[in-house]
């Protein structure tokens, strides 16, 4: 892989906000038009596959936005600030990986939405990528996500009751994982 170029925080900063802008747009047009939720993941349908494009744009309420929305930013933020991490090519795996991952193995007869899968990826991808790179300032960013976030993700990848999407946060930890080692294992020829 090429040589990453340097970025500033303030270059982190605006690619998480350019980000972010839709999640938040679309979030509040969903509380104008809930309808819009349809074009969520819906496993196994072919309709379906849509969802994983749209699903990460689309929240049930308002604290659901919000709880995804602010881990979401300071993930971002870390992630496009280090170019060592292949920041856009890390994001769209993770959110594809996951959401096709949420296709394949989420519950039935029901539409998975939120950004929580991308969350997910994105904490095992910066404390896995943290062990791999062997870099100091890696190592510390993936042990402050995991004690930030790490006792969450256990919790947040197992059946559970309601409406939360467990299968959806185990796709992200999986694929944040296997992009990890897709990234930085030093072992691949």
């Amino acid at each position: 892989m090429a040589t990453p170029r340097t970025r500033t925080f303030g270059d982190a900063l605006e690619a998480t906000a350019y980000m972010l802008a839709p999640v938040l747009l679309l979030g509040v047009l969903g509380r104008i038009e809930p309808g819009i939720n349809q074009f969520g993941i819906r496993p196994r349908e072919w309709f379906g596959l849509i969802g994983v494009l749209c699903s990460p744009f689309l929240h049930t309420n308002m604290a659901h936005l919000a709880a995804n929305a602010v881990p979401l930013f300071v993930l971002l933020v870390l992630l496009f600030w280090d170019p060592h991490y292949y920041p856009r090519r890390t994001l769209l795996l993770i959110w594809f990986a996951s959401g096709l991952g949420t296709w394949l193995i989420g519950r039935g007869g029901v539409v998975h939405i939120g950004a929580s899968s991308i969350v997910y990826g994105l904490i095992a991808y910066l404390v896995f990528a943290g062990i791999l790179m062997k870099r100091f300032d890696s190592m510390l960013i993936g042990v402050a996500v995991f004690l930030m976030y790490g006792g969450g993700i256990f919790a947040g990848v197992v059946p559970q009751g309601g409406n939360v999407s467990w299968e959806g946060h185990l796709c992200g930890a999986i694929a944040g994982v296997w992009v990890a080692f897709n990234n930085h294992d030093k072992k691949r020829p």
